[in-house]
C-alpha cells in the first residue's frame, strides 16, 4: 500500500530543521520501502505492507525523535484516503497570485464535520469545506486580509492539522498514483 506520511512543522521558520535525505534515510532504516520526498515541509511517499496507519504513524514518529531528537507529529494517510479528498477539491481551486486555497489534513481525534463550528468563516469571502480527512478553504488574495483563515493559527484545532496548499496536496497525490501504479 502508498501512504504519505505528513510531517507536522518542520523547516518552518528555521524550526525543527530535518534534511530530507537524511529523514528518507530514516524511513528506509525502519523498514518504509520506495520512500520519496517531496519539498522541504514534510512530505514523504512510502509504502508499507501489512502496518495500520496508527501503527506507521507510531514507528515513524519514535525513528524522527531517536534520529533527529524532534518530537514531530506525522500523520500518514494512504493513496485511497488522498483520493477522496482531492475529489473533493473543486478544479478551479489554486494556489496563485490570485488566489489562496489549502487543504487542512485533520487528526483522526478532530476529523468531522462538526469541526466547521469551531472556526471563523467570513461569508462571501471564504469557501471552506469539510470532506473526510481534511477541510478544504480557498479565498481570493485581494481578500486574503479579510479572511478568516488566520484566525485558526494558534488554536486548539490548528495543531490537530497539517496545511498543505492545493498545489501542494495535487503533486503529493501525483507522486503517490505514480507509485501505485
Amino acid at each position: 500500500m502508498v501512504y504519505i506520511a505528513l510531517l507536522r512543522g518542520i523547516n518552518v521558520g528555521g524550526n525543527n530543521k530535518i534534511d530530507m535525505k537524511l529523514l528518507k534515510q530514516t524511513f528506509e532504516r525502519v523498514g518504509m520501502n520506495d520512500v520519496v520526498t517531496y519539498i522541504n515541509t514534510g512530505n514523504i511517499i512510502f509504502s508499507s505492507e501489512s502496518l495500520s496507519k496508527d501503527e506507521l504513524s507510531m514507528i515513524l514518529e519514535e525513528a524522527i525523535h531517536n534520529d533527529f531528537g524532534l518530537q514531530i507529529k506525522v500523520m500518514v494517510r494512504s493513496v485511497d484516503d488522498v483520493r477522496e479528498i482531492m475529489n473533493a477539491i473543486p478544479d478551479t481551486w489554486k494556489n496563485d497570485k490570485e488566489m489562496s486555497s489549502d487543504v487542512m489534513f485533520l487528526w483522526d481525534e478532530v476529523d468531522n464535520e462538526s469541526v466547521l463550528e469551531n472556526i471563523v468563516m467570513k461569508p462571501n469571502i471564504d469557501t471552506v469545506k469539510y470532506t473526510p480527512g481534511a477541510i478544504l478553504w480557498s479565498v481570493d488574495k485581494k481578500n486574503i486580509t479579510k479572511s478568516g483563515k488566520s484566525k485558526i493559527i494558534g488554536t486548539k484545532l490548528y495543531k490537530q492539522m497539517t496545511v498543505r496548499n492545493v498545489n501542494t496536496a495535487r503533486k503529493i497525490y501525483e507522486l503517490m498514483q505514480a507509485q501505485n501504479s
